[in-house]
């Protein structure tokens, strides 16, 4: 077929590649092997390092236990996957820790190097007390997930609002959970010409899901509502309800913006100043909400705002503005229980050419104001990022480096993991439920490239038959 379709010269060239299952499973192999092995030699290299972990349950109901590392190397902070191992038995702290210390020691990465830990929870694995990575990286600092904080500070909410949710999910769970009933909608809907055809699931561990499936039932209320009276569900009753469907229209608002925060908090090469920048912004604006709800104005709720103006004036809205300025008032609250941490102190950090930093050591103060008199410098904080800037100041201004690097280098969420266990569920299906993936999903997550060369140079070429 390849001589036919591309020729005899390219067939030739494609014939001699092996392809056979086991040898293509040891070139992956050979390949994750070389970038693991890179990774560590980078990592030994760097004064010190960051770790960010999280577990998973795969498709074959295996605890996975994915793990990044955040390291320096030639001027400049790089992160990557460190590993991804099946927790054989419980996933306990002790448990988690166990593996990540063998790891760890197999591959002689020292452990007083570790400056930073994240994870979405298992306190126990880490707290100052009796954390079993205190105890042998005594200089490593915890830090909770802060998208897993803005999930936990947003959960709670007036009993108004509550019920509205829940009673929200039964309705989505009515028409998704039933295949008959979910093809019905969809036909209801087509024939009603709206602009989706199917609601979302909703789900607990879904950081966006409630946002988008408040959103989507509320755009497509008039056809659920129809949908469930045909049923003759008794939720129907609720899409009638104006106080009921003001309070659905505030939370596709409130969950909308909380989406907003969310996504903020994700991505690659953020450091806790930034996330804490963005969160404290969050609650300056919950606080201006909060004042202009209370006076009866909610502007800043675009589905709030036009679904009371369609109302008219004879409706009362007046204890669901009464509800909506609780909540707003509650979740400051909570936004400042799980963020307590205060960075003011390392505003210079953030920019050194226009904070001063009394508090640091006289020493480190004189490095501080030649460092704001060179222009050179100046154009390189305007043209890279922050952690990138300190990076490469390191031999110049060694004692600010190692203390702005120290704030900076940690992660401050787990979102790399969240995105590899998403790879991850990619990569082992139902019908490749018995695959170990480590290989593959370091081939698929690292930025390393393999020395191919190298490689080749090792092996012998054996043609395909």
């Amino acid at each position: 077929m390849c001589r036919i379709m591309i020729g005899d010269s390219a067939a030739a060239k494609l014939g001699a590649v092996p392809l056979s299952n086991d040898t293509v499973a040891r070139r992956i192999s050979d390949m994750s092997n070389d970038i693991r092995e890179q990774l560590i030699e980078f990592i030994k290299k760097s004064p010190y390092y960051a770790l960010q972990l999280d577990e998973s349950t795969d498709i074959a109901g295996q605890a996975q236990l994915l793990t990044y590392v955040r390291y320096l190397r030639d001027k400049a902070i790089e992160e990557d996957v460190l590993f991804c191992w099946p927790l054989q038995s419980h996933t306990t702290g002790e448990a988690i820790f166990n593996v990540l210390d063998i790891f760890i020691r197999e591959n002689g990465v020292a452990w007083d190097r570790c400056i930073g830990l994240c994870t979405d929870g298992a306190r126990a694995m880490t707290g100052r007390e009796r954390g079993l990575v205190q105890q042998v990286a005594p200089l490593v600092k915890w830090t909770h997930c802060m998208v897993h904080r803005e999930a936990l500070a947003a959960k709670k909410m007036p009993v108004l609002f509550d019920s509205v949710l829940n009673q929200s999910v039964k309705m989505i769970n009515l028409i998704k959970s039933r295949p008959l009933n979910s093809r019905l909608f969809g036909v209801l809907c087509q024939e009603m010409g709206s602009g989706h055809e199917q609601l979302l699931l909703h789900t607990e561990v879904r950081w966006l899901s409630r946002g988008r499936v408040l959103q989507q039932l509320y755009e497509l209320r008039e056809e659920v509502k129809w949908f469930l009276t045909e049923i003759k569900s008794d939720l129907a009753k609720h899409l009638d309800d104006t106080m009921w469907l003001g309070s659905l229209s505030y939370l596709v608002d409130i969950f909308d913006r909380l989406n907003g925060l969310n996504l903020s908090l994700q991505g690659r090469e953020t450091h806790i100043l930034l996330l804490a920048d963005r969160v404290d912004a969050f609650t300056q604006k919950l606080d201006l909400w909060h004042g202009r709800i209370s006076r009866g104005n909610c502007d800043m709720f675009p589905s709030l705002a036009d679904f009371i103006t369609d109302a008219g004036t004879s409706h009362d809205f007046s204890s669901l503005f009464q509800s909506a300025s609780e909540h707003l008032s509650a979740m400051r609250e909570q936004f400042a229980t799980y963020f307590k941490e205060d960075y003011r102190s390392f505003a210079w950090v953030r920019d050194p050419f226009v904070c001063t930093a009394s508090e640091l050591s006289i020493d480190m103060q004189e490095q501080l104001i030649e460092l704001k008199s060179d222009s050179r410098l100046k154009e390189l904080f305007t043209s890279c990022p922050l952690s990138s800037f300190w990076a490469a100041l390191m031999q110049e201004y060694p004692q600010l480096c190692d203390v702005a690097l120290k704030i900076l280098l940690p992660f401050a969420s787990t979102y790399l993991c969240e995105a590899g266990f998403s790879k991850m569920t990619a990569l082992k299906t139902k019908y490749r439920n018995r695959a170990q993936i480590e290989d593959d999903l370091r081939l698929c997550l690292s930025d390393i490239a393999p020395r191919i060369e190298d490689l080749c140079k090792a092996k012998q070429a054996q043609v395909s038959h």
